[in-house]
Formats: structure tokens, sequence, C-alpha cells
């Protein structure tokens, strides 16, 4: 178990970041793999995280002044954490991710998802 207090603790870990990171990359290059019916390997634009994070209502969790880059940071953290935690499959972040052309909807959908699977004590 991966245990954090809080989720501002989880939001602003930059050891779940960097793990995100790599996490957040292949999830979405097996979705993107699935829709092609053939290997495809690709990083995901910190713009689009950013934005899955407002629109997923996490953006208040956070530190008023942070970049683009931090808020990303922010998703991967929170993604990689409840995929640790057991709280997120990574077969449900495939199947989010697909259910969509628009990855800022996908990535919105497995963040919500996270949110509320994740509790605290």
């Amino acid at each position: 178990m991966w245990n954090r207090g809080s989720l501002k603790e989880i939001l602003t870990d930059h050891g779940l970041a960097s793990l995100g990171d790599s996490y957040v990359n292949f999830v979405y290059s097996l979705a993107l793999s699935n829709r092609k019916r053939e290997p495809e390997g690709t990083k995901v634009k910190g713009s689009i995280l950013a934005e899955a994070l407002r629109r997923a209502g996490l953006r208040e969790q956070l530190p008023s002044r942070m970049s683009r880059h931090a808020l990303a940071d922010a998703a991967e953290a929170l993604i990689v954490y409840a995929w640790l935690n057991d709280r997120l499959t990574l077969n449900e972040c495939v199947r989010a991710l697909g259910k969509t052309d628009d990855p800022v909807d996908g990535f919105t959908c497995v963040l919500v998802n996270a949110k509320e699977k994740i509790t605290f004590p």
C-alpha cells in the first residue's frame, strides 16, 4: 500500500509524478494501439493532462500559482497512485481512454474515477 495522508499530498508528490509519467504514456499508448489495431508508442502532452485535471475538478486542491507542467505532474501522480493502490486498473484506464477520440475527455474520466475511488482515513 502506497499511503499518503491527503489528496493534496498525492497531487504534489514528485516521486509519484515521475512514475506516473511513464505509466500514463504506457496506458495511452495501449489505448491508441487498440484503436489503430497496431502498435503505437506516444507521449501525452502536459497540456492535455493539465486540462483534464481542471475538468476533473482537481485544480482547487493545488496551490494557485502552478505551471501547466506542474498540473500535468499532479494528474500523473494521482493516476499512478490509484493504480498502485489497486483502486484503478490498467484495463479501466485503457478502456476509458479508448472510448473517445479526445484525450482530454479520456484522461478527465480516468482522473474522476481515480478521485472517486481513493479514500483517506
